[in-house]
Formats: structure tokens, sequence, C-alpha cells
């Protein structure tokens, strides 16, 4: 009689220990069957790769655009600031480069006023209505919107540089463009590299949007698993590693140039 009880809390503990492992095991093989189902089955996770391939050539394109079109519009405002802001037109160059200027204002004010996702309509379904390469379109959208922000951030770079430089360079006999080349674009890339750096990282997640005229990128990958596995998880959180460790990696390599050209200053 004295034995009984223990035996019963003995039985007792060995079916709940039981039970917790038959649950865990379940948990365990129901993730193991989501994953096999999101990644494996059809090999679905070529999906992510082809997606992961087009986002990064269309950051790759918009980049480049950005950066091509940052810099002539920041040397166009630029040059205006430095030259012509406090005196009046005296030749038809200074006409010119106040119309440049403003024609420059107002596309600065018009991009970054306006949503990216509403330009990327604009373009694809207006302007190249007709036209096949979405990628191309995508990356010329996301580029021109780019433009204006890295515009402002090369011009802060270039007017943050003391006047008093461009005056001594010009003492010695180098002219605008050689100033701007030799000793102001140099100093200005310093100052403006972390800038620069998170607008490239912007940039990067901001190619999200794509899918919404259709683009099959990374986004428009987990998207197309989810609606075939009808399961949310491993699709969503799959592309947020992605862009998580994308920007990582474009983080490291940009520090690394940051250190590298702080210790050439010494």
């Amino acid at each position: 009689m004295h034995f009984t009880l223990p035996v019963v809390a003995s039985a007792t503990s060995t079916a709940s220990e039981v039970v917790e492992k038959t649950g865990i095991d379940k948990f365990f093989n129901d993730l193991w069957t989501s994953f096999e189902k999101n990644f494996i089955v059809e090999e679905r996770w070529k999906f992510f790769l082809d997606g992961l391939l087009a986002t990064l050539r269309i950051t790759l394109m918009a980049a480049l655009i950005g950066v091509l079109l940052g810099f002539l519009i920041a040397a166009v405002r630029s040059t205006y600031d430095m030259r012509l802001q406090k005196k009046k037109c005296r030749s038809a160059g200074d006409v010119v480069l106040k119309i440049l200027n403003f024609i420059c204002n107002l596309y600065i004010t018009v991009i970054r006023g306006t949503p990216s996702m509403i330009q990327l309509m604009i373009m694809y379904f207006v302007i190249f209505a007709n036209s096949r390469n979405k990628e191309m379109v995508a990356a010329l959208s996301f580029g021109i919107n780019s433009g204006a922000y890295v515009a402002e951030i090369i011009r802060s770079g270039i007017m943050s540089i003391d006047k008093g430089q461009f005056e001594a360079s010009r003492s010695l006999g180098f002219n605008y463009t050689s100033t701007m080349y030799h000793i102001i674009a140099p100093q200005a890339f310093k100052n403006i590299l972390p800038a620069l750096g998170n607008e490239f990282i912007v940039l990067l997640k901001e190619t999200s949007i794509a899918p919404y005229v259709g683009i099959q990128e990374l986004t428009y990958a987990g998207n197309l698993i989810r609606s075939r596995t009808y399961e949310a998880f491993f699709p969503l959180i799959a592309v947020a590693l992605i862009y998580l460790a994308l920007v990582l990696i474009l983080s490291y390599f940009l520090k690394r140039l940051e250190r590298r050209l702080r210790n050439s200053d010494h």
C-alpha cells in the first residue's frame, strides 16, 4: 500500500515526458516538412537565386545611373552656387548655367516629393509602356530617383570644402575643372562616403517594390513560393535574411573603404 503512490507518480511523469517528446518531435517534423515544401520541392530555391540575381542587376545599373546623374546635377548646382548666386548674369554662359540650375532644382523637387513606387509605375506603364525590358525600365526609374539624392549628397560634400582652397588653386594656375578634379573631388568623396553608402543601401532595399510592375526579383520570388505553398513564414523570412546579408556585406566593404581612406590621410 505504501508503494502505490510513487508508482502512480512515476507512471504519470513518464506519460507526460512521452507527450512532451512527441510534441517536440512533431514541431520539428512540421518545420522540416514546411522547409522542404518551400525550398526543396520542385527546386524552389532556384526562384530565390534567380530573384537575387535580378535584384543585384537592377541595383547595380540603378546605382551607376544615379551616381552619373547625381554627379552632373551636383556639378551644375555647386557651380551655380559658387559663381552666380550673389551676382547678376553677365554672359550667355551664365544665362545657360542659371537655366540648367533651375531645371536641376525642379528635377530634385519633383523626384524627392513623389513616391518611388509611383515613379516606377509611371515609367513602366506610361513612358515605356511598349518596352519588354522590365529590368532596364526598373533600373532607369530607380536610378533617376537615386540621382536626386546622390546629387544633394555630392553637392553638400563639395560645398563643405573651404572656399580658400578654390582661391589657392586658381592662384596656382588651375582652372575650374582641374581644381574640382584634383583638389576638391578627392576631399569631398571622403566626406560624403558614409552618406553615399547609406543611399546605396536604401537603393538596394527599394528594389523590393519592383514586383508591382511584374518584375521577377527577390521579393517576387518569395511571393511566388508563398502563393504555391500557402505558407508565409519561410518565404518571407528567407527574403528578409537575404536582404539582411546583402546589406551587411555592403556595409562591411564600405567600412573597409572608409578606414583605408582615413588611414591615407596620415
